[in-house]
């Protein structure tokens, strides 16, 4: 399935995984006492700003990173390299900060497709400043100019007041707008030497802290399907699409403070992956 594929009303994706939109409930602080978290899914009631993050990459691409407030911007943690089974599939990093160089081979696009799901579902696309470097710098060049439109039509005004940033992306002060993915595995379903489709399982949190949010940090599970072409000497993507779970049930954990939640996110820093 393709990112061409119709986009549901729901906010998902068209196909065997359609992903729902719940809204959050503004009629409590949802930063107060910590709780036990309930197995019960409804308690998951701020699913719907990640649904429409990814819808939106979605219907663009049809037609990270986490973004903080400014007197953060200079205080983000660095990615740290994993330690990969095979060869080493990563060289370099490019300009945009997104590593590049993967191996002509089934570890390097598995190593390709796990690292760009982290930046497609990232923070840094909303802001318009950094989405040229990532769509650049992720996507196959003959799709580029029409990404970059139709994101930028995508994310506009409107879109980010939803999620509560401003027109530059970016979270009011005091709060941090968090949108990091952590891919669990990978499988090659189909690999051509030139052309594969790779399937990542990720999971993620997402949400905006601050003790006024009405969209808290939670958590998220889904999978990507990307088709990416060796192009210019390296694994870049030509499409995309998304899918819900699989999901675990949820585990009895004590729910953090949003200051608890702050400060993991500035101090503890992302990952370049390699299989």
């Amino acid at each position: 399935m393709s990112l061409g594929d119709e986009h549901e009303a729901s906010g998902g994706y068209g196909g065997t995984g359609q992903t729902r939109t719940r809204l959050p409930d503004t009629g409590a602080d949802p930063y107060g006492t910590p709780r036990r978290r309930s197995s019960s899914r409804s308690l998951v009631t701020v699913v719907g700003v990640v649904v429409l993050l990814i819808a939106a990459i979605a219907f663009a691409n049809r037609g990270g990173d986490d973004s903080s407030s400014s007197d953060d911007a200079g205080t983000k943690p660095e990615t740290a390299a994993t330690a990969p089974s095979g060869q080493r599939p990563v060289k370099s990093k490019s300009a945009a900060g997104i590593p590049s160089g993967f191996a002509q081979d089934q570890e390097g696009v598995e190593s390709a497709a796990a690292n760009y799901a982290v930046v497609l579902v990232s923070a840094d696309i909303l802001k318009p400043a950094r989405r040229p470097e990532i769509v650049r710098q992720v996507f196959d060049a003959g799709r580029v100019s029409e990404l970059e439109r139709n994101l930028d039509q995508v994310y506009d005004k409107a879109f980010l007041d939803k999620v509560g940033l401003d027109e530059s992306g970016n979270a009011p002060k005091g709060s941090t707008y968090v949108s990091r993915t952590m891919p669990v595995g990978t499988k090659v379903t189909e690999y051509g030497g030139s052309t594969a489709t790779v399937e990542v399982w990720c999971t993620g949190v997402y949400g905006m802290t601050g003790e006024s949010s009405e969209n808290p940090v939670t958590s998220d599970w889904f999978t990507m399907t990307l088709q990416l072409r060796w192009t210019d000497g390296d694994w870049k993507v030509d499409s995309f699409s998304q899918k819900e779970g699989p999901a675990p049930v949820n585990g009895d954990n004590k729910v953090s403070t949003s200051d608890d939640i702050s400060k993991a996110v500035e101090e503890f820093g992302g990952f370049t992956y390699a299989r």
